[in-house]
């Protein structure tokens, strides 16, 4: 069973890390005066505003910010600045032992979903495919809030996940399909096959999700996750938005879902708002859920915090 880590509190401290691509300090401390204003306590790694290149500092010291964040009894929540690249680059410098004896809740999308992945892996914990400290702004619809807050400070299960109004979830195969969810971001998934980190998909859910890919790119990720087994050991597949995915010789992200996912056979779910888009659903890493490709449904069986 997953490990579920302490429920959220208004007042907490939040760490705020950077572990992949940097963002301006302008840019992190106005989301950190927003967050504030929410009532929490950030705490800012010491290395939250290094730059080098398209990384946010070497892997070493973005690992170690995480680090002292799980080490620290105060904070109950880590945020990541953003996503981009070079989040799988902290692995070698974790201490999963240490992680796994102080389970915190962490949130993220884009390059975060290889982390929580990971996380999930070695320690059993689940972590929220959800909020980036970028999302702390006024243009933040409050359905992102909700739906984070909901799954981290009030828990309850079975309960269903839900897009907002005007989103339907779509259920493209009939049949039921359960077990944890794994997966996230298209791209990140598809970087860790081949490393110590691959993502085990057997007896599990598929989540994916993408953005600014052209639909050949997305065809070949989704070809190399078949190749490589991922899709035949799974239970089910859900699919989240190609945000700015541009059609590729009159394909569309739609067309390729129907010409490659269903025949597959496999419970499909699609259209779930989580990750790059507007509207960010909590999709809960690790947690144990059912796909009902019938009737597009999506129930979390198990509550995600403790």
């Amino acid at each position: 069973m997953a490990q579920k880590p302490p429920r959220l509190q208004q007042g907490d401290a939040v760490g705020i890390v950077a572990l992949g691509s940097p963002r301006s300090a302008d840019a992190i401390n106005a989301n950190v005066a927003y967050l504030r204003g929410l009532g929490f306590q950030p705490v800012l790694g010491e290395h939250v505003y290094a730059r080098t290149g398209f990384l946010a500092g070497p892997p070493q010291d973005r690992a170690s910010d995480f680090m002292t964040m799980i080490e620290d009894p105060s904070i109950k929540w880590i945020l990541p600045t953003r996503g981009g690249v070079g989040v799988a680059g902290i692995f070698p410098y974790l201490d999963f032992d240490t992680i796994r004896a102080n389970p915190k809740i962490i949130s993220g999308y884009s390059d975060i979903t290889i982390l929580l992945n990971v996380l999930y892996q070695e320690t059993d914990l689940i972590g929220f495919h959800s909020l980036l400290l970028l999302d702390f702004h006024n243009g933040t619809p409050d359905y992102n809030f909700n739906q984070f807050f909901s799954s981290t400070m009030m828990p309850s299960s079975p309960r269903l996940l839900e897009n907002p109004p005007g989103f339907p979830l779509n259920g493209l195969v009939n049949g039921r399909g359960r077990g944890p969810l794994v997966g996230g971001n298209l791209t990140s998934f598809v970087d860790s096959l081949g490393t110590p980190y691959e993502i085990d998909t057997a007896g599990k859910v598929i989540f994916l999700e993408d953005t600014h890919e052209p639909v050949n790119t997305v065809y070949r990720y989704l070809a190399h996750l078949e190749a490589a087994g991922k899709f035949a050991d799974c239970e089910a597949i859900i699919m989240g938005t190609c945000t700015s995915c541009p059609i590729a010789y009159n394909t569309s992200y739609d067309e390729l879902i129907s010409g490659f996912l269903v025949p597959l056979g496999k419970p499909l779910v699609t259209n779930l708002q989580s990750g790059h888009g507007y509207y960010k659903a909590s999709v809960p890493i690790g947690a144990e859920v059912e796909v009902d490709g019938t009737n597009g449904r999506i129930t979390i069986l198990e509550n995600t915090v403790s």
